[in-house]
């Protein structure tokens, strides 16, 4: 599929096989002990799984996907106000279904403006998990950064980009992988790993994230590392079209 006929995909909405919707789960700054993000996370309107709604995906609508799951979580996170709240909103996107930065940008830069939501308070994140060439990745980062939006690279550990992608570009957030953060507590191995994970990512300026936290022992490990934005279970889960909030009364907030 040429240049031409991606931006014809993506125009003409081509239909997706299931109506989606979005799940919101809290990004918590533990040393406050306030929301700092709302991951939107896709579903289906009756509730249907990411894997399910994921599995409609071909080369022929990922395009057309991609751009709705972007106005849609704009949308629904302009209508329950959380950039009135001061968090920010995160919105994970496929690289691959980006050809051209300027280009596939244009539907999430028209509905920023007609919801009133602040670039600056939107977060591109993308999962290493998914194949990708390296060149075209960098070349959709620097320009999403240029365009004033943040930028944070998803399950960290576990997929192709890794240090190498790092070494050319520092996003604003790296989240490190829930496989890294199980059972932290108990497991001297992970935590040697991500407590020197996190001296790399804050020598290069990246504000790490971790991701998967179910326990409050997990927490206070992560918390006596010095980590301040945990995402997790714990916290809330994701909730359908709306907003949870959470309990922090566990929380050592300073």
């Amino acid at each position: 599929m040429n240049e031409t006929a991606n931006c014809a995909a993506c125009a003409n909405g081509r239909t997706f096989p299931i109506a989606i919707t979005m799940a919101f789960q809290p990004i918590m700054d533990v040393s406050t002990g306030q929301v700092f993000a709302h991951e939107a996370l896709v579903r289906g309107e009756a509730g249907e799984s990411a894997g399910l709604v994921l599995s409609g995906l071909d080369d022929e609508n990922r395009y057309a996907f991609d751009q709705m799951c972007r106005v849609k979580a704009i949308d629904l996170a302009a209508s329950l106000g959380i950039a009135k709240s001061g968090a920010l909103l995160s919105i994970n996107f496929l690289p691959n279904a980006v050809y051209e930065p300027s280009a596939c940008i244009r539907q999430t830069l028209a509905a920023a403006k007609r919801a009133q939501f602040p670039i600056e308070n939107i977060i591109f994140e993308f999962t290493e998990g998914e194949r990708i060439d390296t060149d075209h990745l960098l070349n959709i980062l620097q320009a999403y950064r240029a365009m004033g939006f943040k930028t944070a690279i998803d399950d960290f550990g576990a997929g192709f980009a890794g240090l190498g992608l790092l070494a050319s570009f520092q996003p604003d957030i790296v989240k490190l992988d829930m496989d890294l953060i199980r059972n932290i507590d108990s497991d001297r191995p992970k935590r040697t790993i991500v407590s020197h994970t996190l001296s790399m990512l804050r020598d290069l300026g990246i504000t790490p994230l971790c991701e998967g936290i179910e326990s409050v022992a997990e927490y206070q490990c992560l918390a006596d590392l010095g980590v301040n934005l945990m995402q997790g279970y714990l916290f809330a889960k994701p909730s359908l079209a709306s907003l949870t909030k959470p309990d922090p009364s566990f929380l050592r907030v300073a």
